[in-house]
């Protein structure tokens, strides 16, 4: 059955299917193969899938981003990291960087990041004199932060899935989180002193507390979300609604920049994202079901343990493993069909839950900036107006440094669970 399911999907896969079609498809044929089931299970175990309070997260996440996109917070955000780094070298590629970690730490979504400031700072970059390629790359690898510092739904994910906390997936992105942003700003710094592009005029001292001032309602969010969470007032499901209400009051009343003739549009496009991946959820799981029936978790991890039962070695060909799946798989339903199969080979080996979780998502992470598959890629190339394989040539200088903080966080574990276990 296992094969069954496996050979299908590749196929379908090669047809251009979609991702959720595709898994839920070859899921339907190998249980219909295997006999003996009535197909009804089909819909009940896709049922069961998303039948879980802690996955009411997304669609909420999903339209708070939604509600700061409209209400022009991403635009005060913007202004606030120019205001600090706009004047280095590279100032505009710079400030893509820093908005993107103060966005993502709002959003929970990299697609949503990449596209609600790419749209403003891609064309910003491209006028003042920056190669479209390192413009349209700078942008893409800034957005996967959207996914790494907390809130992300891919942490979600992992928590139901795997049943590990929620709220300590989300402390322990922090750190990850920043190191893969800094080791950006200075590549970017490195990268734009070799070509002499432009800075931005030095903000004065009165012009920063002002851009603060403007940006002051935006960046109390993630504060009033995490801090409620770590604080023991709400559950990270109850944050995502909070989120949504404090978007919706600072966007509509306060900047006064969303309509109301706009919510039926903010609505809309929240729920086709929400139903989007709600859909590969329920195929994820039902996948994941039909492989643990067919004993592959248990395959699996004899196949990694015939290998080495040294944890070194595992992680080293999980990472390689995962990036290559990252090149070609959707990331929230690699980690519901994954985290079953390699955390229990994990765990066995001595590795922390919450640790690998970081892992598996920093790891598909960067599959989001590589070709085939990668949708920050085409997010920033459409807006570039540039072809994939020209963004890709601008992402080669950032492969390195992504690979370079991936070893860190996977062979330095208090990177991760340094905060959980400080404040435990």
């Amino acid at each position: 059955m296992a094969a069954i399911l496996m050979v299908v999907m590749l196929i379908l896969f090669g047809l251009s299917v979609p991702i959720a079609v595709s898994i839920g498809l070859a899921s339907a044929v190998a249980l219909w193969w295997e006999g003996g089931t009535p197909l009804i299970v089909l819909v009940q175990r896709s049922f069961t899938s998303i039948d879980s309070f802690p996955l009411m997260a997304i669609p909420f996440f999903i339209l708070a981003g939604t509600l700061m996109e409209f209400g022009g917070i991403s635009k005060r955000l913007i202004n606030l990291a120019n205001a600090f780094t706009g004047h280095l070298p590279g100032g505009l590629a710079i400030v893509t960087v820093v908005t993107a970690m103060f966005f993502s730490a709002i959003s929970g979504s990299s697609a949503a990041t990449t596209a609600a400031l790419g749209s403003m700072l891609i064309p910003g970059m491209i006028r003042r004199g920056y190669d479209p390629k390192f413009a349209g790359a700078t942008q893409a690898v800034a957005g996967e932060l959207g996914v790494i510092i907390p809130p992300s739904i891919p942490m979600i994910l992992y928590g139901v899935t795997a049943s590990v906390s929620i709220g300590d997936l989300f402390m322990a992105g922090f750190v990850p989180g920043i190191l893969i942003g800094f080791a950006l700003i200075l590549t970017v710094y490195v990268i734009s002193k070799k070509h002499n592009y432009v800075r931005e005029p030095r903000k004065s001292f009165k012009e920063i507390i002002q851009a603060f001032k403007e940006s002051f309602l935006a960046l109390l969010m993630p504060v009033i979300i995490l801090g409620g969470i770590y604080g023991g007032i709400f559950t990270p499901t109850e944050a995502a609604g909070v989120a949504v209400g404090y978007a919706f009051i600072v966007g509509v009343l306060i900047y006064k920049e969303i309509k109301l003739r706009e919510l039926a549009k903010i609505f809309t496009q929240s729920a086709v994202t929400t139903a989007t991946i709600m859909f590969i959820i329920s195929s994820a799981g039902l996948f994941g079901w039909i492989m643990t029936r067919a004993n592959v978790p248990q395959m699996v991890a004899e196949f990694f343990i015939n290998i080495s039962e040294n944890p070194i070695i595992f992680l080293l060909l999980v990472n390689l493993f995962l990036i290559i799946v990252g090149m070609f798989m959707e990331t929230n339903a690699s980690i519901i069909i994954l985290a079953p199969l390699l955390l229990p080979v994990a765990t066995q080996l001595g590795i922390d839950p919450v640790h690998f979780g970081i892992i598996m998502i920093v790891n598909l992470a960067l599959g989001m900036c590589t070709p085939p598959l990668g949708v920050n890629l085409f997010i920033s190339s459409q807006i570039a107006k540039i072809r994939l394989d020209q963004i890709s040539k601008g992402m080669l200088p950032y492969y390195g440094v992504l690979l370079v903080t991936l070893m860190l966080i996977t062979f330095i574990p208090a990177l991760s669970i340094g905060l959980v276990n400080l404040f435990k």
